[in-house]
């Protein structure tokens, strides 16, 4: 009796478990071809980013230079920060019948007495910064200039 609801049991959860499979593969298909597009400055700057929140394209009407470039500047950021949390957020609400679905199946721990809740063991990483580093803080290098450094190595061979 206990091998027969253990293997119900079992197999109720590998189907969700293809299910969710299917399901996941679908929504980074959808996902992937999110992008979001912001207007600031009375339209004369427009952003548009990907699923990813990068930026794709940007542009500028004819009158960008009517502003300074500070105001430009900070304009940019508002607007990529906007329509990359528009995008995220997009991004989130196609997840949502897939966690509907998740959080409907079993746990290990109510089907195995004892075994832990590994969703709960999960780690979840701290939000990435909104504005910009504190130059006081950028590291010295060996000829002692101090300044912002790039993980990105740059490929002018």
């Amino acid at each position: 009796m206990v091998n027969e609801r253990l293997r119900a049991d079992m197999a109720t959860m590998l189907d969700g478990l293809g299910e969710q499979f299917r399901g996941i593969a679908e929504l980074q298909k959808r996902r992937s071809l999110l992008t979001a597009t912001v207007t600031a400055c009375d339209k004369r700057i427009e952003v548009t980013v990907n699923a990813d929140g990068i930026l794709i394209a940007t542009r500028f009407a004819d009158d960008i230079l009517d502003l300074g470039p500070e105001e430009i500047a900070e304009n940019i950021t508002a607007a990529v920060q906007a329509a990359a949390a528009e995008v995220a957020g997009r991004g989130r609400e196609l997840m949502t019948p897939l966690l509907e679905r998740k959080n409907a199946l079993p746990k290990l721990s109510e089907i195995i007495e004892g075994a832990p809740d590994l969703g709960s063991m999960l780690p979840t990483a701290p939000a990435p910064p909104m504005s910009p580093p504190d130059p006081a803080r950028w590291p010295t290098d060996d000829s002692g200039t101090t300044g912002p450094r790039s993980v990105v190595a740059d490929n002018d061979d």
